[in-house]
């Protein structure tokens, strides 16, 4: 998360080796009768090659995306049976964003065009960071100048998944199909595939198992099951519309400016808020140390009275803010965070995790769901250059150019999280600078199409 970079929270590593690089019946869901399918990449030939997903979230979308473009046949499996514009902010670094540039629709727009309006536009006011208990700002970090090339996008999470879910159904006609829930995955020396709840199996030359840390693909790959384990934190989160906000003289300057961006760290605890489209709507997310089981679930219904226990001392504008917030609209949000798996890709080399499948983030990242696009564009020219016959090869290349970098990028949320909850706050008067958000040019100036191009073939000899 940057300044323009919102998110659930939302150490640096130097650099290391490929880190650099400046329905339940299976009906499938048909593309728009009024769009003419969008072809793949100009002069990329078909591959030959048939790419199964598992997961349309924007991971699995775009890993559907990129393999469309490098020639590949690709259909996806979903368990959720509609499309629904839920949850709250989600933050794409200028390294996803360079990826949406790159996708045109069938009547020549760009995909970033159509997020542009719905994401924070933070120029002119950057980011207040404020002291906990006094609520001073102890420095307002500016937003870097935009790059056209390399947008940062930072909104609603269903409204851009509403946009790139839409353009892979109705731009690239790419089959959907939703309400399957897997039962299983497997594979043999020729193929790998999924079996469905009720019983119906898929197959194809390679299957991507982009479905969350839940993923039954984590067994087959790891030959165990994998229990997720709590990270020790908790983030309450909300997204409400501004009315009682500007009812209260209190906090109304917060919605009648334009787009905010302020945030409140203390020990253990930092607290994000900020109004967005304008000011019309609002939205903020709370960590803070939670010793809770998940077994039951990772994600419940919040309660107000339990977050206003973690401002007990906090500037009493915390409190107020989070009291305009319609209860119904919070969430208690347990987090899941460990190192990468030890490995991404199954024995035979036919199954692979993505994501955060292969690799969950904490929110103080900001680049969770980026990674997981880096990693669509990477499997798919992979595959592409090792062709039909090599598959294998293709997924364990994969594999080789993104695991060092996920792992350093990954490492920058439990470093952005403790440079906040242990800050110094004696330090803090002389050099306010030591609490910014960082924004490594090595994460957000990374090019993962042009980059898996400069190393791919070199990666392959190793596995051939």
């Amino acid at each position: 998360m940057s300044p323009s970079a919102v998110s659930a929270g939302e150490a640096i590593l130097s650099p290391a080796s490929h880190i650099n690089g400046h329905q339940a019946d299976g009906t499938t869901t048909q593309p728009s009768q009024h769009r003419p399918i969008q072809p793949v990449q100009p002069g990329r030939p078909k591959s030959g090659i048939k790419v199964l997903i598992v997961g349309a979230g924007f991971g699995g979308l775009c890993a559907a995306i990129e393999c469309h473009r490098q020639g590949h046949t690709v259909e996806l499996y979903e368990s959720f049976k509609d499309l629904k514009v839920l949850g709250d902010i989600i933050s794409f670094g200028a390294n996803a964003g360079r990826i949406f540039r790159r996708w045109f629709t069938s009547s020549g727009d760009r995909i970033s065009d159509r997020l542009d309006p719905l994401a924070i536009k933070l120029q002119h006011y950057g980011f207040n960071i404020h002291k906990y208990d006094t609520g001073e700002i102890v420095m307002n970090q500016k937003s870097p100048p935009p790059n056209p090339e390399a947008p940062v996008f930072n909104g609603h999470r269903g409204e851009f998944h509403q946009i790139v879910f839409n353009y892979v159904k109705d731009d690239l006609g790419i089959p959907i199909h939703l309400g399957c829930r897997i039962h299983k995955y497997f594979e043999t020396q020729a193929l790998a595939g999924i079996e469905l709840a009720d019983g119906t199996s898929c197959t194809a030359d390679v299957v991507i198992g982009a479905d969350g840390v839940r993923s039954k693909a984590r067994e087959l790959v790891l030959g165990f099951v994998d229990k997720p384990k709590s990270s020790g934190y908790a983030v309450f989160r909300a997204w409400f519309t501004n009315g009682e906000m500007l009812a209260d003289p209190e906090t109304r300057h917060f919605c009648e400016n334009g787009d905010t961006f302020n945030g409140w760290i203390g020990p253990d605890v930092h607290f994000l808020f900020s109004t967005i489209k304008n000011g019309s709507d609002c939205c903020w997310v709370l960590t803070h140390i939670d010793d809770k089981d998940i077994d039951e679930s990772w994600s419940f219904p919040g309660k107000l009275e339990d977050a206003y226990k973690v401002f007990d001392g906090w500037d009493p504008m915390c409190k107020r803010i989070i009291s305009k917030t319609p209860e119904d609209k919070l969430v208690d949000w347990k987090l899941v965070y460990r190192d990468p798996l030890p490995r991404w890709v199954s024995d035979g080399g036919r199954t692979m995790l993505l994501g955060d499948s292969a690799h969950p983030f904490l929110p103080t990242s900001a680049q969770g769901a980026t990674q997981a696009m880096e990693d669509g564009v990477t499997i798919a020219i992979t595959l592409r250059e090792a062709g039909k016959d090599n598959i294998a090869a293709a997924t364990r290349a994969f594999q080789d150019i993104r695991y060092d970098r996920v792992k350093a990028v990954q490492k920058t949320g439990e470093t952005t999280r403790d440079m906040w909850h242990k800050a110094d706050w004696d330090k803090v008067k002389t050099n306010p600078d030591s609490i910014k958000m960082p924004r490594e040019e090595w994460i957000h100036g990374h090019d993962a199409e042009e980059y898996a191009e400069s190393v791919v073939k070199e990666t392959l000899a190793k596995f051939s």
